[in-house]
């Protein structure tokens, strides 16, 4: 029996989460996301990363107690999921906007141009079937290539006015209402909402990490 623990209170994530038929629990990193590197995958993956740590960490040191639950088996193993998001332009990356300026130039650059989605996914399974906890990981990313209409000024100032920039890379999310102004993209969609779960789910059933698959 496999546990699941999604280390990010995202939204977007947990619903992506849940298309892949996953029962899981909810337990967010804190850490702070900070760009560790000039290389946007080398960014998406280590954060990643470093939140699925801080939760494993956590529970296995007793800091954090895992959500009792009723009616089901026990787990004897527990899988987290660490993820992140980034955006990048001319080898620059763009993270959450700060403020409404900020927001204002990350859309101000995208606009009638392309730029590039990642994403990065650390799985960290702790398997508790021996004496001792057996704590294995497997992180990797995604790109996606976005094209992006061009904004006059007033389409820009009203989007930014908006609720919708200021907790997604990039200042924008391709799900909402700055969809009108993307014409087309090479990847994966759900990459740029912010988690790549087709690639998630198969790489979860090659490392045996799916409930009704055998353990190695």
């Amino acid at each position: 029996m496999i546990r699941y623990i999604l280390a990010s209170r995202s939204p977007r994530r947990r619903e992506l989460l849940g298309q892949a038929g996953l029962t899981f629990d909810i337990i967010p990193a804190e850490g702070e996301e900070a760009v560790v590197s000039e290389d946007p995958a080398k960014t998406v993956r280590a954060l990643a990363r470093s939140k699925a740590e801080e939760i494993a960490d956590g529970i296995e040191n007793g800091d954090i107690v895992l959500p009792e639950r009723t009616g089901t088996a026990q787990a004897d193993r527990l899988v987290i999921i660490g993820s992140d998001t980034v955006v990048a332009i001319d080898d620059e990356i763009l993270g959450k906007p700060r403020d409404w300026a900020h927001a204002y130039a990350m859309i101000h650059a995208l606009q009638d141009r392309t730029h590039h989605v990642y994403t990065g996914v650390s799985v960290i399974c702790l398997d508790w079937r021996g004496p001792e906890t057996v704590r294995t990981e497997h992180t990797f990313h995604e790109c996606t290539e976005v094209h992006v209409l061009p904004m006059d000024e007033e389409e820009i100032r009203s989007y930014i006015d908006s609720s919708e920039p200021y907790d997604k890379a990039g200042a924008y999310g391709i799900q909402g209402a700055f969809g009108v102004y993307i014409s087309g993209i090479n990847g994966d969609y759900n990459n740029v909402v912010g988690l790549p779960i087709a690639r998630l789910y198969h790489e979860l059933k090659r490392l045996n990490l799916l409930n009704g698959k055998p353990a190695e």
